[in-house]
């Protein structure tokens, strides 16, 4: 009998699960409805891919992050598992033919984003799948109350009805218990399990410092701490003058945000994997999806704007369960930032539909068209085209994104891909008409398995080395046999996308709901004065106030935080002053003794600390002095 252990060994190469995950994974073996709160690192992937991988049918997870769509991917094809991703950036062609596939048994994973759940393509191969799970990752995206609202994550719920006997695992690294109850609802979750794994990490050590100088304070750190680590930071510039600064002190740094092109991001990624660099530098999407176990530190030189976030990030530290540190740098400024950010975060409804319109006209999307197409979009060229602010822009498209209008991706490396679009017959024939393409025909079908049926990630570099030509004449003859319709060539996409997931609506149509807007801005300055809290009280540990904001309440003080360690401080130097107090009045009893003989010998800080308690004796008159500097108990 195959069991989830055996799974664990063969395809991920592990002796053993990790703390709760062969628990969610029987649950939903059992059928049930789960919801997994695993922190950041505790192998939430495992727990859907296992019992996928033990049953019949395919496993549809939903998510929102491109990059770590991708990267999932690419992993279960390593280990020769049958997976694929529909985001935008696809063509109609492609998601039809990845839907194909997905119904007759082709893929065991398919990931989708969320705003895919609502399209006719998409609910009608539902319908005809045998999907054996639905797994929702960052599940917290379908609560209102949570840090990072998804609408679209409402769909979740509509296409159950399909499959009314599939169950559903809602995975995330970070719910409040308003979320948690706002999860279990939304996703409609029958008879269900909730696995919590609690919010300590116990080898991480919190550390929030008010900083006027940060940069200095951060060189410090990093070279006290010596290890691999990341700095996070909000603005793109920042990441390269950071990390300029960090290597004119010798330390082996780089930066890395999604404006780079995705082979400049591979290589910075895959140096600091391999500890050819020592700290990255980076914003916060930077560490979604990676599994480095040895970082031993995680600097925030900017305030995240929720604990949430802040937790997840400062949690990539330390996954190989040593000793290690999130460090907070912030001061007065930042918070005034953070509550400027929040007031620009939501535009007035005027300029949200001005936008709008100014995207569509850019794009040239005519009104009542356009439903599910994707365009390529760089902001800021559109922001000097219409004489936009580009925050404002920015804010407002994430709005509309909200609302449910459109979609937004950052700029993510879509190889080329192919599939040839005859059947071999017809190939044939065509090879023999046209034996000017005879030996790219050859290429592609012995180096690319599969490419008669779905598209395939091709290299035109590699085609050209085996047919020893020019890449650009394999592109050339690429194009041609897309021209002929011999195959489907779709060429390498890295730039930033938006799609209308409706048609183009009049003005007069669009609706922007006030009343939700007003409750985002509400819930998310909460956020914000809780994430001020940790950061400016001084008297709780940092590990309990983190646990008590999640909804933890039985943690212990850490004693490796800086509010813990100076408590400590106190502690050791009223230890410390009450010990020099005993010894001093102990020597004095009924002798005069010499103020220098009371001293300890060749220890600055002790002598300062003894002539401190001799001070306060005197003070107190249980000392006296004579003209000799002679001291006697009273």
């Amino acid at each position: 009998m195959i069991t989830p252990g055996h799974i664990l060994k063969e395809y991920f190469g592990f002796n053993e699960f990790r703390s709760q995950q062969e628990e969610i994974i029987q649950s939903v073996l059992d059928g049930k409805d789960t919801l997994a709160l695993l922190p950041t690192g505790g192998g939430k992937s495992v727990c859907f891919q296992i019992p996928a991988l033990m049953q019949d049918g395919i496993c549809v997870v939903v998510s929102p992050l491109i990059a770590l769509m991708k990267d999932q991917v690419f992993q279960l094809k390593n280990r020769e598992i049958k997976a694929a991703a529909i985001f935008s950036g696809l063509s109609y062609h492609e998601i039809d033919v990845i839907l194909d596939n997905c119904q007759f048994g082709y893929y065991k994973f398919l990931y989708v984003s969320p705003e895919r759940l609502k399209t006719e393509i998409f609910i009608e191969r539902f319908k005809r799948m045998k999907v054996n799970l639905i797994a929702v990752d960052e599940a917290h995206c379908v609560s209102q109350w949570g840090y990072d609202f998804r609408p679209p994550y409402l769909e979740i719920a509509e296409i159950r009805k399909y499959h009314p006997k599939v169950p559903v695992l809602a995975l995330t690294a970070s719910a409040t218990p308003s979320v948690q109850k706002d999860i279990i609802e939304k996703l409609a979750l029958k008879k269900y399990s909730v696995f919590k794994k609690s919010f300590i990490r116990d080898n991480l050590s919190f550390v929030v410092r008010r900083e006027e100088a940060k940069y200095p304070k951060l060189l410090e750190i990093v070279q006290k701490l010596k290890g691999s680590g990341i700095v996070y930071v909000r603005n793109r510039n920042k990441t390269k003058d950071i990390s300029e600064y960090l290597m004119q002190h010798n330390i082996k740094a780089d930066f890395y945000h999604a404006g780079l092109k995705s082979s400049e991001r591979s290589i910075k990624q895959d140096n600091w994997l391999k500890n050819k660099t020592q700290v990255i530098v980076c914003t916060n999407a930077f560490g979604m999806g990676i599994d480095k176990s040895d970082v031993c530190f995680v600097i925030h030189m900017d305030v995240p704007e929720s604990l949430e976030a802040y937790y997840q990030e400062a949690g990539r530290a330390g996954r190989d369960g040593k000793l290690s540190y999130a460090a907070l740098l912030y001061n007065q400024p930042d918070i005034d930032k953070l509550q400027e950010r929040i007031d620009q975060k939501f535009p007035p409804v005027e300029t949200i539909k001005n936008v709008y319109n100014a995207v569509c006209n850019h794009l040239g999307i005519a009104v009542e068209s356009g439903k599910m197409l994707s365009h390529n979009f760089d902001i800021m060229y559109f922001s000097r085209q219409f004489k936009l602010d580009a925050t404002a822009v920015y804010n407002s498209l994430k709005i509309l994104e909200q609302e449910g209008y459109l979609q937004m991706s950052e700029g993510v490396l879509l190889p080329s891909r192919a599939i040839f679009r005859v059947d071999k017959l017809e190939l044939y024939k065509f090879e023999v008409a046209n034996s000017g393409f005879a030996t790219l025909i050859k290429s592609l079908l012995r180096s690319y398995g599969g490419i008669m049926d779905h598209y395939t990630k091709i290299s035109e570099a590699q085609l050209a080395v085996q047919m020893k030509v020019s890449e650009s004449e394999v592109i050339k003859q690429l194009n041609l046999l897309h021209k002929n319709k011999i195959l489907t060539y779709v060429p390498a996409n890295d730039k930033p996308s938006i799609m209308l997931l409706t048609e183009r609506m009049h003005e007069s149509n669009l609706y922007i709901n006030t009343q939700y807007i007003n409750q985002r801005k509400k819930t998310i300055n909460e956020q914000l004065q809780a994430m001020i809290h940790f950061m400016e009280q001084k008297t709780v540990c940092r590990q309990i106030t983190m646990c008590m904001y999640f909804g933890e309440t039985d943690a212990k003080a850490c004693g490796r935080c800086d509010i813990c360690l100076e408590e400590k401080r106190k502690q050791d130097a009223e230890e410390d002053f009450k010990n020099a107090k005993s010894y001093i009045l102990q020597k004095t009893k009924n002798t005069w003794v010499k103020t220098e003989d009371l001293l300890p010998k060749n220890a600055h800080f002790a002598k300062q600390l003894y002539k401190e308690v001799i001070r306060f004796l005197l003070d107190e008159k249980k000392l006296m002095t004579n003209d000799k500097n002679e001291l006697k108990s009273v």
